[in-house]
Formats: structure tokens, sequence, C-alpha cells
């Protein structure tokens, strides 16, 4: 089987992007008010990323430890603040809350599946551990946000349930497990759901371009079997985090909620 690829010149990449005319026409005629929103994406989504293949062609070419570090801090720090605008109640360090439980459980899943399983040597290249961290670490903040956010919905929807249950001496926990797995569950089911159906319905991006590449089908397919692995153990280990990080925020070592600590996110203006 060929190891080669059929190159996509800047002239084909323009001739793709009036795929999006479909979306957009689709909006004008149905009356969905999505056009501009559209148009604003795909502008962002390609200058984004012709920003970080050109970035990435740089980073590999060095092939230093410090750099690949920085980058993935950097993702880290991104993947933290858009997990956090996800989320419609806030409560102070909301950021760094998130921010952290996407980075300590997305590097390690990643590291450990770098070092412990594809050994990849040295551990810091490039090509392994960019593309892998960047997978695990966009499902982590889809299950993070989502878990914060149905946790500190059920706060403040259940907050006489668990206030009662507070007041009749229920500890905290006792009081809120069932809020807290409920908010796990929820965080975890797109990487589930994305598991159930991988290989049948859908085939992954990852697996899907590798075959574009020249790899057998074959080792495409081990390497999405391992992929997926990675990030549902870093989702889980991501939502776990936050959520219990939110649960000793917003319910004190005194056992008293304090849903006044939640914030409703101030929303920019509409034109």
């Amino acid at each position: 089987m060929t190891t080669s690829y059929i190159p996509i010149t800047y002239w084909q990449l323009a001739l793709a992007s009036a795929l999006i005319l479909i979306n957009i026409g689709l909006s004008f005629v149905l009356q969905l008010g999505l056009a501009k929103q559209l148009g604003i994406a795909a502008f962002r989504m390609t200058a984004q990323l012709l920003l970080v293949g050109y970035v990435l062609k740089w980073v590999f070419t060095l092939q230093q430890p410090g750099l690949v570090l920085l980058v993935a801090l950097l993702m880290s720090l991104i993947a933290g603040q858009a997990a956090t605008d996800r989320v419609n109640r806030r409560f102070v360090n909301i950021y760094g809350s998130c921010f952290l439980s996407i980075l300590i459980s997305s590097i390690f899943a990643t590291g450990l599946t770098v070092e412990g399983i594809i050994q990849v040597h040295p551990w810091y290249n490039p090509q392994y551990v960019i593309p892998m961290l960047g997978m695990v670490l966009g499902n982590a903040l889809t299950g993070t946000s989502l878990a914060l956010e149905r946790f500190t919905d059920d706060l403040i929807n259940r907050r006489e349930q668990v206030e009662s249950l507070l007041a009749l001496g229920a500890t905290r926990w006792e009081a809120t497990q069932g809020l807290i797995q409920v908010a796990i569950r929820t965080g975890m089911t797109p990487t589930i759901n994305q598991m159930m159906v991988m290989g049948i319905v859908s085939l992954p991006g990852m697996m899907t371009g590798q075959i574009l590449a020249g790899a057998l089908p074959t080792d495409a397919v081990r390497y999405q079997i391992v992929i997926l692995f990675t990030i549902a153990a870093g989702t889980a280990l991501s939502t776990m985090s936050i959520v219990l990080i939110a649960f000793r925020v917003l319910l004190n070592a005194q056992h008293q909620l304090q849903v006044e600590q939640l914030q409703l996110r101030q929303k920019a203006p509409s034109n």
C-alpha cells in the first residue's frame, strides 16, 4: 500500500470553503439568523488552523521539549477558558479550577499513553504529543463544562432538597452525592456515545487522516482505539475533578450550602 498522500493546494482549499455557502443559504432561506455566525466561525476556523499548521511545522522542526511544553500549556489555557465560557453560573476562581482540572487530567492521560503505551522516544516528540493532547483537551473541556453546568444547575433547582437533607443531619457529601453522580455522568456521556457508534456510524477524524496519509487501515484503527481510551480517561478525570472542586467551593466544611457564591454570567448585549 502506498505511503503517499494527495496534497491540497490553496486553490482547492478556497473551492472547499464554498461548501459553507450551503449552510449560509439554508440560514437565509429558513430565516435561522445564523449566516453571520457561520461566516465568522468559518473565517476563524480557517485562520486558526492555518496559523497552527505553520506553528506546528516550526515546532516539529526544532524538537525542543521546552517548546513542546509551552505549546501544551497554551493549549490548556485556551481549553480552560473555553470550558469556563460554556458555563452560565460562575463561582470565584472558576477559570483556574477548569484550567487545572483540564491541564492535569489531560497531561496525565496523554503522558501515560505516549510514554507507557506507545513508548514514544523521545517522550516530547511533538508529532505524537501535540495532536494527542489536542484531542484529549477538546473532549475534556466539553465534559468539564457539561458536568459543571449540570451540577450548578441542580444545586439551584434542588436547593430546598439539599438544604433539608443538611438540616436533618446529612453531611454535604450525603446531601449531594446523587447530584455529583448525575453531573459526572453528564460530562462523560458525549465520550461514551462517541465510543458506542465508532466504526459503525462514524469513522473518526484521526483514523481517516492516517488512512488518507497512506497508513494501513489496521494500523490506523489500532491508533484510534488507543486514542479513544486516552480521551475517555482524560475526560473522566477532568469531569470528576471539576465537580469535586465545585462541591468543595459551594458546600463548606460546616456542611452548609453556599449557592450565593454562584453568579450568572454577564452576556454581551446583542446588536
